[in-house]
């Protein structure tokens, strides 16, 4: 039997900084509570210029992927700003959104609670986007024309090269990007107005977008 956590104070922290740093930040946040996580590759903007939003001026990036209880985050996410300088330009940056549930692990634990953050107002979004390889500076592009500041490419690989998976009815293998957003609330809806029309991701096999709510934000700079 499969046992699931159904926990609304579960957050998943993004962490995005310069290439090299992934390890580093990962070792902090076990030495901060947290259980693990997982670092992957990807590359900001080729123009720098849309990156300032974000922050980044490196192409290169690593990016961390975090699942804890909402305060061990926070409490890692606060000591990392600091240990990081996300207050600075070109460090990096850090965002968290909720999770419902989790499967596959018995590291999380956490009690449950209302989360404070869904009482608060939604300042800002994660806009995610699944496309063929190649299509993410597309994707940049068109959200960067709607308002967007910038955003990361992140090569999908599955399991080998003639391999597929399925998600949303899409295939999923070695040769897609998924490109993340992060968007100005009021921003949203014409941001993936964009995308969805210059990538024609109504088009069976053409992409997949979805957004999230982003809880808090680290080293974001206007």
């Amino acid at each position: 039997m499969i046992e699931m956590l159904n926990k609304f104070n579960l957050e998943l922290a993004c962490i995005i900084v310069e290439y090299g740093s992934g390890s580093k930040v990962l070792h902090f946040a076990k030495s901060h509570g947290c259980s693990g996580g997982t670092v992957v590759y990807g590359k900001g903007s080729v123009n720098g210029s849309i990156l300032c939003f974000l922050g980044l001026s490196e192409v290169r990036k690593e990016i961390i992927f975090i699942i804890a209880d909402r305060h061990k985050i926070r409490y890692f996410l606060d000591a990392a700003s600091s240990e990081f300088k996300f207050d600075k330009q070109n460090h990096g940056i850090a965002f968290t959104t909720s999770i419902e549930n989790v499967l596959g692990t018995k590291y999380i634990t956490c009690e449950d609670e209302e989360n404070e953050d869904r009482k608060e107002k939604i300042m800002y979004h994660v806009i995610t986007s699944i496309v063929d390889k190649g299509k993410g500076e597309d994707v940049i592009s068109s959200a960067s024309r709607a308002g967007s500041k910038g955003g990361t490419i992140i090569n999908a690989r599955g399991s080998g090269v003639h391999e597929t998976s399925k998600v949303f009815s899409m295939e999923i293998e070695p040769e897609k990007e998924i490109v993340l957003i992060l968007s100005e609330a009021d921003l949203t809806d014409k941001i993936v107005a964009a995308i969805r029309e210059d990538l024609e991701i109504d088009k069976p096999g053409n992409g997949v977008i979805y957004v999230k709510n982003v809880n808090a934000t680290y080293g974001l700079f206007k």
